[in-house]
């Protein structure tokens, strides 16, 4: 039993560690899992069993309220190792906001700072082997809390379940990435959930990107409900782009998710003087910048890719190829930059980077 201020967590050890199944010269995003998990039970309107077990199924009634009515919502998040060893979490407060921002949109039950906290931190120093080193390396982290009623009923859920699950993970795109623009599918609506990590925006999104994918793209830049015209996400990320020496990006609001590597990204460039505008962009506006040569770059931001360059837009039955990743000035340099905050290689003067153990 590990034993905090505020929580008790029960620590069950794993018997058979799985690390020798970790190539950490060759990881595969998402594919393998580290040694334990982290869950905890809200029963009687409180938060009970904080449990540290080894990783493996979870026991579930077919009747799961989740299984039939989506109450179901989730964070990334990454663990990080500097060079003397260290792990650090990138800003793990915003993730726990964040989470709660979800819960309270779906009606489910929001997690206490000091559970989240005293979970994430523990789950990750048990299992601090599991976090490489090599370049572009990581542990990512996957928190998510799950309605957990055996009641078929449509109502909120009063029993829930939050868990904590890891993975060692690579890069998630190995180039840069061709997108086209969705003008038929929706995403987000206004007064919708697109604002949240609620799981139903991403199964919504597979069969739309499973069409791209079909012609040859990676992903897809969602359009606005109202008139398809301004761009609002790509795939699962937040858009980027940098016209004239203006780096702008679409506006927060109900249907775009807050995302965090795109409020580090905007904080960097604003530290570095640069001009920002958080503001509704157009298709009809970046192919004009384009056409006029001035669309110097576009990436997407999130926490599995950190910076995704983009490399060609789709639109229309016609692709539009945008400059060498090699000579884009921002998108380079602000990735940089972020890798060097989590590796402990350059000061964090914002307080970022989180100390594990």
């Amino acid at each position: 039993m590990v034993k905090t201020d505020t929580v008790a967590i029960k620590v069950q050890k794993t018997t058979n560690s799985r690390i020798k199944e970790l190539d950490y010269n060759h990881i595969t995003f998402g594919k393998l899992f580290s040694d334990h998990m982290f869950y905890t039970d809200f029963k009687n309107n409180e938060w009970t069993d904080a449990t540290i077990m080894p990783y493996g199924p979870i026991p579930m009634s077919p009747a799961t309220s989740a299984l039939h009515y989506g109450q179901a919502i989730f964070e990334g998040m990454k663990a990080y190792k500097n060079d003397k060893g260290e792990v650090f979490l990138f800003r793990p407060l915003d993730n726990h906001k964040r989470i709660n921002i979800s819960a309270e949109r779906m009606a489910m039950a929001t997690i206490p700072q000091d559970i989240f906290m005293e979970g994430l931190t523990q789950l990750i120093h048990l299992d601090r082997d599991w976090v490489p080193d090599t370049d572009g390396s990581s542990l990512y982290i996957r928190p998510f809390i799950i309605g957990t009623d055996e009641f078929i009923g449509v109502r909120p859920s009063d029993n829930y379940r939050f868990y904590i699950i890891t993975s060692p993970a690579g890069k998630y795109y190995n180039e840069p990435v061709k997108v086209l623009v969705e003008t038929n599918y929706i995403r987000a609506v206004e007064g919708g959930v697109g604002y949240v990590k609620a799981s139903g925006n991403y199964g919504r999104s597979l069969f739309p990107a499973k069409l791209a994918q079909q012609r040859g793209y990676h992903q897809i830049i969602w359009t606005d409900a109202r008139n398809h015209r301004y761009l609002e996400e790509s795939g699962t990320m937040n858009l980027m782009f940098v016209i004239d020496d203006v780096l702008i990006t679409p506006p927060l609001g109900d249907t775009i998710l807050a995302g965090i590597t795109r409020d580090s990204v905007l904080t960097l460039a604003r530290d570095w003087k640069m001009k920002v505008q958080e503001r509704k962009i157009s298709i009809d506006e970046v192919l004009d910048a384009h056409k006029r040569g001035t669309l110097e770059d576009a990436f997407g931001t999130g926490t599995a890719a950190t910076i995704a360059y983009i490399a060609q837009i789709g639109y229309e039955g016609k692709d539009y190829v945008l400059p060498p990743v090699e000579g884009r000035i921002f998108s380079n340099r602000v990735a940089q930059e972020l890798d060097n905050i989590r590796k402990g290689k350059v000061e964090d003067i914002h307080n970022w980077m989180y100390k594990v153990g």
